[in-house]
């Protein structure tokens, strides 16, 4: 991330330039979740061991630019009323039964979402003993948002998609 961060320097739109984005972006995920959904996408994060920095977007996409919950996306403290499970980070050792313990409390079909390149390959820390690499070593990953970490725009550019397939 910070080998990324200083890559590209700070990369900031126009605010209006990303308004409409956004708007134009959650009117269409509102769209899909009204008729896949019945109008809300529940969704249950866990961090199998992250350094924050996708926590920190996915945070973003709730804050008032984005504001990802107008559009019938929110996040839920128990698995049991999640659609989704997203998962950020390498899965470590000491977050495997956590993990595996979250899947099977999901009800009915369930969908895992991988955010960051953490939680694709294990990204910085594939090779420490201290992880197990990348989520789909442990669950079956339905959709991965790329990026280190993915900003709030492609994290509901690529949930759009995987909802619309």
């Amino acid at each position: 991330m910070i080998k990324n961060r200083l890559r590209q320097g700070i990369v900031d739109l126009p605010r209006q330039e990303l308004t409409a984005e956004v708007e134009a972006l959650g009117k269409e995920l509102k769209r899909v979740i009204d008729r896949r959904f019945k109008g809300s996408f529940q969704i249950r994060e866990v961090d199998t061991g992250s350094c924050g920095a996708c926590e920190s977007e996915i945070i973003s996409t709730t804050n008032p630019i984005y504001d990802i919950q107008r559009f019938g996306v929110s996040f839920v403290a128990s698995p049991k009323h999640a659609d989704a499970l997203l998962v950020t980070g390498p899965v470590s050792r000491n977050m495997l039964l956590a993990l595996q313990k979250t899947y099977e409390a999901l009800p009915g079909e369930k969908f895992v979402i991988t955010v960051g390149d953490c939680a694709l390959n294990g990204g910085l820390f594939k090779d420490s003993y201290y992880t197990l690499g990348g989520v789909d070593k442990v669950l079956k990953v339905d959709l991965h948002i790329p990026g280190c970490p993915p900003s709030p725009t492609t994290i509901i550019r690529h949930l759009l998609a995987f909802l619309a397939a």
